[in-house]
């Protein structure tokens, strides 16, 4: 007797602004064919219409009912769930931000432990080399650097903050508006087009902000790539704080040395006027950049670093980055997420799914 399907219910996001989703009308139609039940959440954001979903074979329900999903059916989304106290009786795949001792992650995982639910946490699902199988990171440095430059261009001609951001249909219309934004600012003000030193130039985060940088026109010296044999001296660097935009790149997985610090930044010298936080580690201890502790969002896009020396100098940290290009960074998430999911009949053996649970068990064990 052949086991029963696996039931795929994906939710809704309720992150105000998140666009992205898990997976496409693409990746949905073929788990279908390979047997699946996909369940589809309507949603008042998703960049991918409902009927797209339903046009494919994939039945709908009602937007945020997954909690009373049966216990059977497994869970698919992105973002963190909405901050509840009611026990997580499902198994669910998603980006969880709570094994790194981020602010709250006792509260996130007792969910899970009190509900004898499970956590597939996507951020530490591996391939045989212990690269991640699916990340945002390429878009997230694209869009990082796009944002980067756009309040780069503002602070030229303005005090007040950089305004609110918007997500783009497709990635030639954001390319045309970063272009234009740069080259009217340096035309108005006469300043020199910007330096830009990004740090894990070597990642999929680093390849995506250089793709943008070069895509708007900035020359190659203007590029400054660096990756870990630049940082293995350890911080802070001054050639951060000889930059005007600083992005970083880096996937933290240990404490390291801060690349700035309020003090290498208080100089009247200084050319740094916009620091681009792709990793946006905010609540980690260990965070390279401390000179912010506020995440940033599209509606507000920057947090000012108050110094008494040099030019205004203001942080972007929005942790959702790629949902700036919602479409083309979710069907190449959910593309190279679906072998693996392909493997969720035979979770409890697929190394990928198992070493998820272990983690999983080994971080409730620590509350």
């Amino acid at each position: 007797m052949s086991p029963a399907p696996v039931t795929l219910h994906l939710r809704a996001e309720s992150k105000p602004l998140e666009h992205r989703s898990a997976l496409t009308p693409t990746t949905a139609k073929q788990l279908i064919d390979a047997g699946f039940n996909v369940i589809v959440e309507r949603s008042s954001q998703r960049v991918f219409d409902d009927a797209e979903f339903e046009a494919i074979g994939a039945p709908l329900v009602d937007e945020f009912c997954w909690p009373s999903a049966p216990k059977d059916h497994l869970i698919i989304g992105l973002k963190e769930l909405p901050e509840e106290s009611f026990p997580l009786v499902h198994e669910h795949i998603q980006f969880a931000h709570c094994y790194k001792d981020q602010g709250g992650w006792k509260d996130v995982l007792s969910r899970y432990h009190n509900g004898n639910g499970v956590l597939y946490d996507i951020e530490f699902l591996t391939d045989d080399n212990g690269r991640r199988v699916a990340a945002f990171g390429f878009h997230a440095g694209f869009a990082g650097a796009a944002v980067g430059l756009l309040n780069w261009a503002w602070q030229l001609e303005h005090e007040e903050p950089l305004p609110a951001v918007d997500w783009y249909p497709n990635e030639a219309a954001l390319i045309a508006d970063v272009k234009k934004a740069v080259e009217d600012a340096v035309s108005r003000t006469g300043a020199k087009p910007p330096s830009v030193l990004v740090i894990g130039a070597l990642g999929r985060c680093g390849s995506g902000a250089i793709d943008l940088l070069r895509k708007v026109g900035l020359q190659e010296e203007n590029i400054i790539k660096w990756d870990m044999a630049e940082t293995a001296k350890g911080g802070p660097f001054e050639e951060i704080v000889q930059s005007n935009v600083f992005i970083n790149c880096i996937y933290l997985s240990k404490q390291i040395p801060p690349f700035v610090t309020m003090d290498t930044l208080n100089t009247k010298d200084r050319k740094l006027s916009v620091i681009v936080d792709v990793s946006a580690d905010t609540t980690n201890p260990f965070n390279p950049v401390p000179v912010y502790t506020v995440a940033t969002t599209f509606k507000e896009p920057t947090v000012p670093v108050e110094l008494a020396n040099g030019p205004k100098l203001s942080v972007i940290s929005i942790d959702h980055l790629p949902s700036m290009l919602p479409r083309e960074a979710s069907e190449a998430f959910s593309a190279a997420l679906l072998p693996s999911l392909m493997s969720l009949p035979d979770r409890k053996n697929a190394r990928v799914w198992k070493e998820a649970q272990d983690l999983y068990e080994t971080h409730v064990a620590r509350l």
